[in-house]
Parts: structure tokens; C-alpha cells; sequence
């Protein structure tokens, strides 16, 4: 049986060209990064001992993060064993936010994603919507069909796990449109081209809804929750979460269609290798009823909160009592857990999950968001962060709250085309949180935008893992992507901000 990891891997290639061009990359900062640790520890700062010995280490960090030098898990971790060795910050203290309640959030949400993957409800979710009489053979309503799949599945699994599942439906449904569709060359050139990108853009935008889309999400959490004490609940992020993934979904569509499904026909063939396929699943298995059950179980209990606030019972003795005792990492380790004991075959003991499958989660990521976090938590606590947010304000005199949000938005969007969204989260957000405070603006909003902003890497296969996957389909000439992804970051560019200072003084 093959594992998540293991599909992703099987899709996500680079060019020459590009493998070159990362080469490159990863050979320069092995260099530059102790280079610029160096100049910055000798470089006569105006910072006390503990700031500037962090300035040194977290200059270093972001230079492995932005070249990829390292691994990207190995470059988080450096970053706190650093600041212990150079006496920044004791190992309890600088350690402390691996064990972060947020941290068993991404465990089990990833948990979570997992089973559905190894048990094929992906599959049969996506081939269900395919499939359905609606759809037919109308070019358009595939396309837009097939990137509200991974739009909507993205919610709930990451971006990328998204893509490796879709990615090979849709290199199926192009192939039978070479042989039965009714138009010309360049027609079908047009709607291959988008059929990847749907499936790349979509999963992109469909984990801004959820706190456990995509990590960037709970990064940002994460960071807000310990430098400004603010929670963010899961209802509380999907307030403006889902209205972002709607408008940029909307925008997707249209612009797809208008662009690429005119002068295609589908043809009854590749219609029906949808419906093949969807027969090949057979019926719902018990293992696929049982990571529903325990995926339904775990998205009532995150949402619970924000169903009493709807009722008016937000601050009722129930639902304060209920926070502390089921946060949203306890709910899905609850969830996970249900996995273990839910039966597949009682007599055999074999059960929906196995701890052999589990563990194939992601947990470098786990370890890059703890480095992410622990470093935030040490720029505020020696004072780098404050620094750094008072030698920024001079650029940004009397900046309001929508200012400093579109500005964090831009440059957070602008940095995970050129690195990854997770690295681009754990630069921004804090630098965000610090120019808003020593701003006297709430950080809520612009450290939002930096967060939602990490997610919008659209224009170069190397932004994105998904757009990785689909540029290595042969499919999508570099050009299109640039073109159809900047229109897309001006998009969403202009939505999180626009969704932001419309919905989030109602929030915050």
C-alpha cells in the first residue's frame, strides 16, 4: 500500500533548469549563512548582548530557510540549539514551544489526513463529484467540478497531499481528451494547461479556510496566541477563512473558463473512465466509514465553541469549561485516537489505523513549525522583535492598521514566491506582530495578513510544492504559470485585505 509521503514523492520533480537553479541555491547558502552569522556577530549593533548574538543566529536562519541550504526541519531546529549554545536563552525556555499544545493540532490533523489517504476516501470523494450526472461531459463543469474537489479536500488534508492525490485524475482526464475531444490543438493545449493549475491554485486557496489546511495557518496562530495572547479559534478562523476561499475560488473559475474551455467538447470516453473508476473503488468500506466518523467527531469538536457563540452562550460556563478541557489540539488527538480503536475487523484486532501508517506523517514540518515558534518567542523575549518594529516604523510613519496589513500581506506574499510558505510565516508574521506594536496598532490584522499572505506563492514551480507536482506534468509551459499565478497573487492580494478590514474588526 503506498503512503502519502511516498505518492507525493512519486510527482513532485523539477526541470533541469530548475534542478540546476536549486543547486545553485542550496550551494550558496551553505556559504553565505555562516558568512552573514559572522558579519552580524561582529557588526556593532545597537542591541544588547542576548538581541544581537539572536540577530546573528536568526540572519544565519533565514538565509538556510530562503536558499533551503539545509532541510528545512534541520534549519528550525539549529535555530534554538544555537541560541542555547551562545547563552541567549536557557534550554527549557528556548525548547519550550516544541511542546506547544498547537504542535499536537498538526499531529493530529496530519493523523487525521493520513488515514484518509491510506484508505482511499480521497479518491473516492474526488471521483464521486466527477462522476456525478451534473457534470457530464461540459468541459467547463469538469473543470471547475474537479478544482472545487481539491479546493474542498484541501480544507481538511495539506496542499500538497491535495495535489499528489488529483494530480493523476486530471493527467487522465487530458489523456482521454487527446483522444476523443471535438476541437482544435491549441483548445486542448489551453484546457490541459488549466486542469493543472486548477489543481495546484485550488488546493493553495482551500487551506486558507481552515486552521489545519495548510501549516502556515497554524504557524501564524501560533505565534499570535504566544506573543500577543489572543486565541484564534477554529470557527473564529474559518469567519474569515472560508468567505477569502470562496471569493479566490469564485475567481478561479471564472477566470479559467473564460480563458481555457472554450472550443472543448468532452467526449462520452472521458466521461466514462471517471465512472470506471469510481466502480473500481467498489462499495464504502468499514475503514472509510471509520475515518469519517472519526474526521466528523473531530470537526464537531473544534467547531462546538463557535456553535455556542452563535447561540449566544460564548462566554457561558460551559463553553469556558469546555475550552480548557477540549482545545483544538486535544480534539484532534481525540480524533486521531479514535482511529486506533475503531474496528476494521474485530476478530483479526486489526483496527482503521496502524501506528506503522501513522507515523508516516510529516514530522519534519512539526519540527519546522517548533523552530518557528521557539524563534519568535526568543525575539521577544531578548527585545530583537522590539528593535526591529521601531527601526521599521521610521519607514512607516503613522501607519494604520489597513496599511500595515496590506504592507505584511505584500511582502509575505512576494517572499514565498521565491521560498516556502511555512519558512515565509515563521519571517513575517513576528516581524508583522512587532512593527504593528511599536506602531500602537493592534498586530491581529497585519500579522493575519502575513499569514494568509504566506499561502499565495503562485507564479514559479518552486513556490509551491503543488506547483511542483503540476509544472512536472509536461502540461504547464512556465509562462502560463507566471501569468495565471499573478493574477491570482493580485487576487488574493486584494481579497485577504479587503476580507480583513471588513470582517476582522467584527472578530477581533
Amino acid at each position: 500500500m503506498r503512503t502519502l509521503h511516498e505518492a507525493i514523492g512519486a510527482v513532485e520533480t523539477y526541470s533541469p533548469a530548475e534542478e540546476a537553479f536549486n543547486r545553485r541555491r542550496r550551494t550558496w547558502g551553505l556559504f553565505l549563512g555562516p558568512v552573514v552569522f559572522a558579519l552580524a556577530w561582529v557588526s556593532p549593533l545597537p542591541l544588547d548582548t542576548a538581541p544581537h548574538r539572536l540577530a546573528a543566529i536568526l540572519a544565519m536562519v533565514v538565509v538556510l530557510w530562503i536558499t533551503e541550504a539545509l532541510p528545512m526541519a534541520v534549519t528550525a531546529v539549529l535555530g534554538p540549539v544555537l541560541a542555547i549554545v551562545c547563552q541567549v536563552a536557557p534550554a527549557r525556555a528556548a525548547l519550550a514551544p516544541f511542546a506547544d499544545p498547537i504542535i499536537f493540532l498538526f499531529i493530529g490533523s496530519f493523523i487525521l489526513a493520513e488515514a484518509m489517504f491510506v484508505h482511499g476516501l480521497d479518491r473516492r470523494i474526488a471521483f464521486t463529484a466527477l462522476a456525478s450526472p451534473w457534470v457530464g461531459t461540459s468541459g467547463a463543469r469538469i473543470l471547475v467540478t474537479y478544482g472545487l474537489v481539491g479546493t474542498t479536500i484541501s480544507m481538511w488534508m495539506s496542499n500538497t497531499a491535495t495535489t499528489a492525490m488529483l494530480f493523476p485524475i486530471g493527467v487522465s482526464i487530458v489523456a482521454q481528451l487527446r483522444r476523443g475531444v471535438s476541437g482544435q490543438d491549441e483548445a486542448l493545449r489551453r484546457f490541459a494547461t488549466a486542469m493543472m493549475l486548477i489543481t495546484s491554485f485550488g488546493a493553495s486557496v482551500g487551506g486558507m479556510a481552515t486552521p489545519v489546511g495548510t501549516p502556515p495557518n497554524l504557524i501564524g496562530i501560533g505565534l499570535i496566541e504566544r506573543i500577543t495572547g489572543t486565541h484564534i479559534g477554529f470557527f473564529r478562523w474559518m469567519a474569515i477563512g472560508v468567505p477569502l476561499v470562496v471569493i479566490l475560488f469564485a475567481f478561479l473559475a471564472v477566470y479559467f473558463t473564460r480563458t481555457s474551455t472554450r472550443g472543448i467538447e468532452v467526449g462520452e470516453a472521458s466521461a466514462r473512465i471517471v465512472r470506471e473508476e469510481l466502480a473500481r473503488l467498489g462499495p464504502v468500506t468499514r475503514a472509510q466509514r471509520n475515518v469519517m466518523l472519526a474526521f466528523a467527531i473531530t470537526v464537531l469538536l473544534w467547531t462546538f465553541p463557535g456553535v455556542l457563540a452563535l447561540l449566544g452562550q460564548g462566554d457561558s460556563p460551559l463553553a469556558r469549561s469546555y475550552m480548557t478541557s477540549v482545545p483544538e489540539g486535544v480534539a484532534a488527538m481525540l480524533g486521531a485516537m479514535l482511529l486506533f480503536v475503531l474496528p476494521v475487523h474485530w476478530n483479526a484486532r486489526r483496527f482503521t489505523l496502524t501506528w506503522e501508517e501513522a507515523a508516516r506523517i510529516d514530522w519534519g514540518i512539526v519540527l519546522l513549525y517548533g523552530g518557528g515558534l521557539a524563534m519568535g518567542d526568543l525575539a521577544f523575549s531578548t527585545g530583537l522583535a522590539r528593535a526591529i518594529g521601531e527601526g521599521m516604523t521610521a519607514w512607516l510613519p503613522g501607519a494604520g492598521v489597513v496599511l500595515l496589513t496590506a504592507v505584511f500581506t505584500g511582502v509575505a506574499i512576494l517572499l514565498s514566491e521565491t521560498t516556502s510558505n511555512t519558512a515565509s510565516a515563521n519571517m513575517v508574521v513576528p516581524v508583522a506582530i512587532a512593527v504593528a506594536t511599536a506602531s500602537k496598532v493592534d498586530p491581529m490584522l497585519p500579522a493575519l495578513g502575513a499569514t494568509l499572505g504566506a499561502s499565495m506563492g503562485f507564479m514559479m514551480p518552486i513556490s509551491t510544492a503543488p506547483n511542483a507536482i503540476v509544472y512536472s506534468s509536461g502540461h504547464v509551459p512556465i509562462g502560463a504559470m507566471i501569468r495565471y499565478g499573478f493574477w491570482l497573487d493580485v487576487a488574493g492580494f486584494v481579497a485577504i485585505v479587503g476580507v480583513l478590514a471588513l470582517i476582522g474588526p467584527l472578530l477581533f
